[in-house]
């Protein structure tokens, strides 16, 4: 049973999965229903430890918010975090790990779902003193992040653990 008040914060790198759906296993632009349902990953993060989770999904937003989606988001659960800046900075990048940095400080679970190695550094501190896992596809995850399952991070994967897509992939 899960401790009490104890909750689980689900980081969603949106840009890190769709672009790896995208480019690695469908070869172009995911249409809409070949999208995770970002709903089923909400349900599994709460499921997976018994306890609530907040799902922060991180949004770059350098021209048009998509308002559909970020009132799609709000209405499954997820607190978007639209986030803009200069030209070439990896805004979701700089937002998730500062994200980590911050719940350094605080008794609560992580779940990252990202295939990105360049969270290593700030996810690595939180291993000790709580639950980590890391959401994705198996075989895109970084080499460097899968090194943290030997220090008991887990691994959830996308399609076949959490079952985030209405139909199998390709």
């Amino acid at each position: 049973m899960a401790d009490a008040g104890r909750s689980t914060n689900l980081l969603v790198d949106g840009e890190n999965i769709d672009a790896t759906l995208g480019t690695s296993i469908l070869g172009r632009r995911p249409r809409p229903v070949e999208r995770p349902r970002w709903e089923r990953l909400l349900q599994f993060a709460r499921d997976q430890w018994d306890q609530p989770a907040q799902g922060l999904f991180f949004l770059a937003a350098n021209s048009e918010l998509p308002m559909t989606f970020v009132q799609a988001l709000l209405a499954i659960g997820y607190r978007p975090i639209p986030l803009s800046g200069a030209p070439g900075q990896k805004v979701v990048d700089i937002a998730i790990s500062r994200t980590l940095e911050a719940l350094k400080d605080r008794d609560a679970d992580v779940v990252l779902a990202s295939h990105d190695r360049d969270f290593v550094e700030t996810l690595t501190p939180l291993v000790d003193g709580r639950r980590v896992g890391i959401v994705g596809f198996e075989e895109f995850l970084s080499g460097i992040l899968r090194e943290l399952f030997e220090r008991g991070v887990e691994f959830f994967d996308l399609e076949y653990l959490v079952v985030a897509f209405h139909e199998p992939l390709p």
